[in-house]
């Protein structure tokens, strides 16, 4: 036996070296592809300028992108049992690198669109392949270390997107965003055609083209209609935002009920037997909400508002994103020794009084006190998500890994898309309600700044009274899961 191999196994969260060199390869892919989905948020402003749309409509390249996600994710289960895990990667990974250059040479906004939601596309098979994988590979009491240590890239790549878009957009075109995106992505392709492995072996899961329309249409309906509440003069009470809500809602309960009666369902919710489990995912599901709203709007606030360029914008959501890569190692393995519930309740509360003051924030407040209370709200946010989502997924049984990791994706992505649309739809409500029913006489520049203000007041608090309830469920209920009977600890490893 090769003692300085074994030993260097134990020490290593993933084990073996295939098995390491399955992770790192797939973290390199998850990394560039999540670092999309707030790449734009500092480069709305110039796509806005430059391809004259209105926000509500530039929202909609980030929406959009977490929307198809949120509608691949739930098959992502099938595809996990039915396909390798290099045929599954290198498709993926395909189609981000085909949907970022359909982007970059986008003459219009109908083609950004559908370049955004061809690399979506990719990105949804991506981190629930990784995540599963973690999950099959490590064993129980260690699932904390590797999910903080991969969470480095996971949390870390959309924080800093905002700071690298900021950059770029300030010396370049915003399409330079995507074109520097190419070349990683095919240099990631290449690496996992030549070195990667199948993990584990494929079984014969039925594809239901049913299960699969009524996913689509139901969660396309629901973020569909959140989403629109802002681009129709009738807001809410608009039947072009209540019929795609109803249907969507009609289609999910259609969808549910079809995964209970099926022998083998596209999505198992019977992983919503396991308390934990559902607990973990409806927080997960508001502080996705929150976060990917407040990393859209604080851009929008520090140039729409206050006046500044891409590169500070970008600048100040740094701080925040150096903060969340620090702390996810660290929390994921206090999460080992100490469970998820005080993390939970230590990072809500952290992002609860950030939200808070920002919602009480005036036009003369200050880059520094913004920058402050952005990477407070990131470090709530490190302390809270591998944590929690670990937690949850701890509790399943493994035969139901796929399907746990599909479902908290799914929610998670739609939670961030109905988020964004929602605080949007509030802010710019918000500020049409202030011009409005402001009489004095002031300037164009000052009053697009206080209403603007106006506007993010009320999404931020809306937000605020979203994260107490997260805050109050994890303190009352949120218990440390403990690994169904039976499971073992056996580890499967990387196969040709």
């Amino acid at each position: 036996m090769d003692l300085s191999n074994a030993k260097d196994q134990e020490q290593s969260v993933f084990g073996s070296k295939s098995n390491r060199l399955i992770v790192l390869v797939m973290v390199l892919g998850v990394f560039v592809a999540i670092l999309n989905e707030t790449l734009l948020n500092v480069a709305l402003t110039p796509i806005m300028n430059d391809l004259d749309i209105s926000t509500s409509t530039a929202q909609w390249l980030n929406t959009g992108y977490l929307l198809v996600i949120a509608v691949l994710i739930p098959a992502t289960a099938m595809f996990i049992q039915r396909f390798t895990t290099r045929a599954l990667f290198l498709s993926a990974m395909g189609m981000f690198a085909a949907g970022t250059l359909v982007a970059a040479i986008s003459p219009s906004f109908a083609f950004l669109f559908a370049g955004r939601l061809i690399q979506a596309a990719g990105t949804g098979l991506l981190f629930p392949l990784l995540t599963n994988v973690v999950l099959a590979i490590v064993p129980f009491h260690k699932r904390g270390a590797a999910m903080g240590t991969i969470g480095i890239v996971i949390t870390f790549a959309p924080a800093i997107g905002p700071t690298l878009s900021g950059l770029i957009v300030a010396h370049y075109s915003w399409r330079v965003l995507f074109f520097s995106m190419l070349p990683i992505a095919a240099f990631v392709m290449l690496i996992a055609y030549l070195r990667l492995k199948n993990f584990a072996e494929t079984g014969r899961t039925k594809a239901d083209p049913l299960s699969l329309l009524l996913s689509t249409l139901g969660f396309g309906g629901i973020v569909y209609g959140f989403s629109s509440a802002g681009e129709f003069h009738g807001g809410w009470s608009d039947p072009r935002v209540l019929w795609p809500i109803a249907a969507g809602g009609c289609a999910l309960i259609w969808f549910c009920l079809r995964q209970l009666t099926m022998r083998q369902p596209m999505l198992d919710l019977r992983t919503f037997q396991f308390g934990m489990f559902r607990l973990s995912v409806m927080i997960m599901m508001i502080v996705m909400m929150a976060m990917f709203s407040t990393m859209m709007l604080v851009p929008i606030f520090l140039q729409g508002a206050l006046g500044y360029t891409p590169l500070l914008a970008g600048l100040a959501m740094l701080p925040g994103g150096v903060v969340m890569g620090i702390m996810s190692p660290i929390t994921g393995r206090l999460f080992d020794r100490y469970g998820a519930r005080w993390l939970a309740v230590i990072g809500l509360t952290l992002m609860a009084v950030t939200l808070c003051c920002l919602g009480f924030m005036k036009p003369t407040i200050s880059y520094l006190t913004i920058t402050i209370l952005n990477t407070l709200f990131m470090l709530g946010i490190s302390m809270l998500m591998m944590p929690v989502m670990t937690n949850g997924l701890n509790g399943l049984p493994r035969r139901l890994y796929p399907h746990g990791t599909a479902i908290a994706g799914t929610l998670q992505q739609v939670g961030g898309a109905i988020g964004m649309a929602l605080l949007v739809t509030v802010m710019s409500n918000g500020s049409s309600r202030f011009v409005t029913s402001e009489t004095s006489v002031i300037s164009g520049s000052e009053l697009q700044m206080l209403a603007m203000a106006a506007g993010m007041k009320q999404a931020f608090l809306l937000a605020f009274g979203i994260v107490v309830i997260a805050l109050l469920t994890a303190l009352f209920f949120l218990k440390r899961s403990v690994p169904p009977a039976g499971e073992g600890e056996n580890r499967p490893v990387a196969v040709h």
